[in-house]
């Protein structure tokens, strides 16, 4: 039994990973892989977000990625790391992170000392994440920690996220949501991305969408609309409340009232990202 509120490590997650993500639809990630020669969108996000694993295989990135379409993956990996190891990746990574953040949150915010509190919060979140069946957790976890409490922090989110991520990806496939299906469902729920953004990212083609509404609406999750059943809304609540219970540890380890300073100091920071323009507008439904 859980000694935290209802959903309060999902709320403090959904505080933290925006800023996290942002990374990946920052001008700054492309400017920075460009100039150790990887200059396309696709390659830069597999390769920026897979580094930490090493030069792994279409194989590896496939899986742990889950929905995205193995032969887009294929299109670019294991090409990648013969452009630049994973080591000047990731040092490339780190410096668009550094940018990114400075110019979405200002130098002000960067050296406040609620972002040094923030970076001392998340890290000790972290404390009691888990690595066995987490493979992109895990990775992330090898890494050393930025000694810039924004960098410190901007690096604890991420271990956090894909500690989340990869608990719902083993929600996912015990719902038996294939990536398309997910995809759509997702979508569904309102709090998804617009579909046009996800074929155009993930490699997909109109065909591959409608074959999965299809399978949806055989099961029932999913009207002739495109809409959620009530059982298709029942199941997307599911996994949330599964993968909350998966990725519940490092909050508990950090303790209501340490959870709910880090939701609080995130939603700031979100809040001046956002305003920013942290994210392009067609991402979104």
């Amino acid at each position: 039994m859980s000694t935290l509120p209802p959903r309060a490590g999902r709320r403090c997650h959904n505080a933290l990973n925006p800023l996290h993500s942002a990374l990946y639809f920052s001008p700054d990630l492309g400017k920075e892989l460009g100039g150790i020669g990887i200059d396309d969108p696709s390659a830069a996000y597999f390769a920026s977000r897979a580094a930490a694993m090493g030069a792994v295989g279409p194989g590896t990135v496939t899986a742990t990625f889950y929905n995205f379409n193995h032969a887009l993956v294929a299109r670019h990996v294991p090409a990648i790391w013969d452009i630049a190891s994973p080591e000047a990746v990731l040092k490339a990574r780190l410096r668009a992170a550094d940018s990114t953040l400075r110019r979405l949150l200002g130098e002000e915010v960067i050296a406040s000392p609620e972002m040094a509190e923030a970076a001392q919060l998340a890290l000790r979140a972290t404390e009691g994440c888990t690595r066995h069946a987490r493979p992109l957790y895990a990775a992330h976890a090898d890494l050393p920690v930025p000694q810039q409490p924004h960098l410190a922090y901007w690096h604890a989110a991420t271990l956090l996220r894909e500690h989340r991520g990869d608990a719902h990806l083993a929600a996912l496939l015990a719902a038996s949501l294939d990536p398309m299906e997910a995809l759509v469902s997702h979508t569904a729920t309102g709090k998804g991305m617009a579909p046009r953004w996800i074929l155009a990212s993930r490699g997909w083609r109109r065909t591959d969408w409608e074959d999965a509404s299809a399978r949806l609406r055989e099961r029932g999750l999913l009207t002739p609309e495109g809409e959620l059943t009530e059982e298709g809304t029942a199941l997307r609540a599911g996994l949330e409340e599964t993968t909350d219970r998966m990725d519940l540890a490092p909050y508990e380890h950090l303790g209501g009232a340490g959870v709910a300073r880090l939701t609080e100091l995130g939603r700031g920071f979100l809040g001046i990202a956002l305003a920013a323009g942290a994210f392009p507008a067609d991402a979104t439904g």
